[in-house]
């Protein structure tokens, strides 16, 4: 019996990123014993694999080598990841292929609405690619999704993890006539990096996304993450916090980056837990009503349960404002 050849992991990533080929290798370092995850091999985890390819459904979770996958996938919690598997953008943090997509497949809504009730989730968080190729940017396509899992599962609860949609005017009336349960968009660093990490994006429209959803529907809760880890300092990281809550963000997350390949952005440092801890300190302190900060935090993980916690400390600051 022949073995199979060995993965040649340099070709393969300059096929899902060919616009990083020419980028010099940045060393990948090796991560400290508290980032460290185990391979997933439970029963759960390839029951919940094989549930998304029969529905051809992508997961975020596969598609941006999430350290977390083996957690979540064997309670049966995946991201999905809508609109296809390709990207219109160039993070330098991500790992999602970049090129052109495919056309949108009208029967993906119904499908996500199915796999969310097969599942039987309480609580489900739905992402995309840039689709800057749209008129829209997928904004219609997001609500139709949120459509068909409120008919297929009206118990669950919904949050969407969005683009910036640039330049693309209507966007957010278009999602708030369809509302999730959480908004969250990621600022994912500090302006500074801005040029070298978000290239195709620009800060203050992805803080000003955020605040738009907020005053569209005050109720809705919103939410934002960003990484640690890529050079930026404490000052700020306060700012970025000093923003988001400016435009009434609820919930941050604050997670360590990780470097999918040698062609992406290189590691700065790797953040301590004590760090983190002062981190969500800080942010508590700013007055989110949630904070996330760990150096395992994704904007999705333990989702479920954030949202239930999001909840509670909304209605405990209405007691207490009611009782002030």
């Amino acid at each position: 019996m022949t073995s199979a050849p060995p993965i040649d992991r340099a070709a393969a990533a300059a096929l899902r990123h060919p616009e990083k080929r020419n980028r010099p290798d940045n060393p990948i370092q090796r991560k400290p014993a508290w980032i460290r995850v185990k391979a997933p091999t439970s029963a759960a985890y390839h029951e919940t694999r094989k549930l998304m390819r029969e529905l051809n459904l992508v997961t975020v979770c596969e598609e941006a080598a999430c350290p977390n996958i083996g957690e979540c996938w064997a309670k049966k919690h995946a991201t999905m990841m809508i609109m296809g598997d390709t990207c219109t953008r160039a993070c330098a943090f991500c790992n999602v292929a970049t090129g052109t997509p495919k056309p949108l497949d009208a029967g993906e809504p119904a499908n996500v609405g199915l796999s969310v009730a097969t599942l039987g989730l309480e609580h489900v968080v739905i992402t995309s690619v840039d689709r800057d190729d749209l008129a829209d940017g997928g904004a219609g396509h997001f609500a139709h999704v949120v459509a068909a899992i409120r008919a297929a599962a009206p118990s669950t609860t919904i949050e969407i993890l969005t683009p910036d949609f640039k330049d693309k005017p209507g966007a957010v009336e278009t999602i708030a006539a369809k509302p999730p349960d959480v908004f969250n968009h990621n600022l994912e660093t500090v302006p500074r990096l801005y040029p070298t990490i978000r290239p195709g994006a620009r800060y203050f429209i992805s803080l000003s996304l955020l605040r738009d959803m907020k005053r569209e529907l005050p109720s809705l809760f919103t939410k934002s993450g960003m990484m640690v880890g890529l050079g930026e300092t404490r000052e700020e990281v306060g700012q970025v916090m000093d923003d988001l809550r400016a435009a009434d963000v609820d919930f941050l997350t604050i997670g360590q980056y990780l470097q999918p390949t040698r062609k992406h952005a290189p590691i700065d440092r790797f953040v301590t837990p004590d760090e983190f801890e002062g981190y969500a300190a800080m942010a508590r302190g700013k007055g989110f009503l949630l904070v996330s900060a760990t150096p395992l935090t994704r904007s999705s993980y333990h989702a479920g349960d954030d949202f239930a916690k999001l909840r509670a400390a909304r209605d405990a600051k209405l007691a207490a404002s009611a009782a002030g």
